[in-house]
């Protein structure tokens, strides 16, 4: 019981003594990993203090991914890094290249003592419910990329609220938690009014929309727009079976429908921004360089990265909307 020592009057909460201790004892070799840690009646009784207070400890080193839980059996000891005062839960869609850059600028923009663990749900509801669902107790923060997913606010009720920030896309029953999401709506509008003079010079401005991976609120800005601008246009969910022909200019919000029609252009031997236009979603240093630049409409996935290290660190609870631009290039 020489492993744990908590003192009365010296200032500091009883709980805090108890971390402390199993820090100390980690880092002089006292226990090491896989070892089990004290009960917490065998805690109590020595210390007369109450349930809560050691849960209090033993909760605090099982978020920070010291001390793990095994049920009818009791604490053991998970991990000897005492520096990681934090872990971050973060929860992807998938990842492609900016989202690779909002994470490696998340990861940048945190304290060296703070660890996230970053999983993917892929579209699944399944898989969002389980991951979510695991997590559980083992995390300081969560940070949850909902994407289209319908009823994702049943899974996420589950995690304290406080500690839960929605990326990317938000949605009306997740109104009430802190995050960064971008305004798909508002964003496809602007994009596409500040290049109307471009625009003009083809007859038809196609969308390509897959319902299970793009926001609806993309479909309703590009509907809005054309409705506004009685710009000609069509929303297709598939290239498969499709011929590029002159005067067209196609949205395209991913990157592998991206190289395929530019593989189908070529093929038909027309001309890219003066015989047919394409504007992708979603800024990357290669659309900078393709075909002389193809032009984007995009947020700042760096700066979505940075804002949102800041409110993890800072604990803020706020929405902030992270703004989008187009960036006209050759392709237009």
């Amino acid at each position: 019981m020489a492993l744990i020592s908590v003192k009365e009057n010296i200032g500091i909460p009883k709980y805090r003594q108890i971390v402390s201790s199993i820090e100390k004892a980690l880092l002089d070799g006292t226990i090491k990993k896989g070892d089990q840690l004290p009960s917490i009646n065998s805690i109590r009784n020595k210390f007369s203090l109450s349930r809560d207070t050691i849960l209090k400890a033993f909760n605090e080193l099982k978020t920070r991914g010291i001390v793990q839980s095994i049920a009818g059996k009791g604490y053991y000891i998970k991990s000897e890094n005492v520096k990681i005062a934090q872990k971050v839960f973060l929860l992807f869609d998938e990842l492609n290249t900016f989202k690779e850059d909002l994470y490696n600028s998340f990861l940048s923009s945190l304290e060296s003592n703070i660890q996230v663990d970053i999983y993917f749900h892929h579209f699944n509801f399944d898989v969002f419910s389980k991951l979510v669902y695991d997590s559980i107790g083992n995390y300081n923060h969560y940070v949850i990329m909902p994407a289209n997913l319908k009823n994702t606010n049943k899974v996420i009720e589950k995690l304290p609220q406080e500690y839960v920030y929605i990326l990317d896309q938000t949605h009306p029953e997740l109104s009430q938690y802190s995050g960064i999401y971008q305004n798909f709506e508002k964003d496809i509008i602007g994009g596409l009014t500040y290049g109307i003079d471009l625009l003009k010079k083809y007859s038809t401005l196609i969308l390509l929309f897959q319902e299970e991976k793009q926001p609806g609120k993309m479909l309703k800005g590009f509907k809005e727009f054309c409705k506004t601008t009685q710009f000609n246009h069509e929303i297709i969910s598939s290239l498969q079976n499709r011929v590029p022909k002159k005067g067209e200019v196609y949205l395209i919000p991913d990157d592998r429908n991206l190289i395929l029609i530019i593989k189908k252009i070529k093929e038909e031997k027309l001309k890219l921004g003066s015989d047919i236009g394409i504007i992708s979603y979603n800024d990357t240093l290669l659309k900078e360089i393709v075909e002389g630049g193809i032009t984007t409409i995009s947020t700042d996935f760096n700066k979505m990265g940075e804002r949102l290290a800041q409110m993890v660190i800072k604990k803020e609870q706020l929405k902030v909307e992270n703004p989008s631009v187009l960036i006209l290039r050759n392709s237009l």
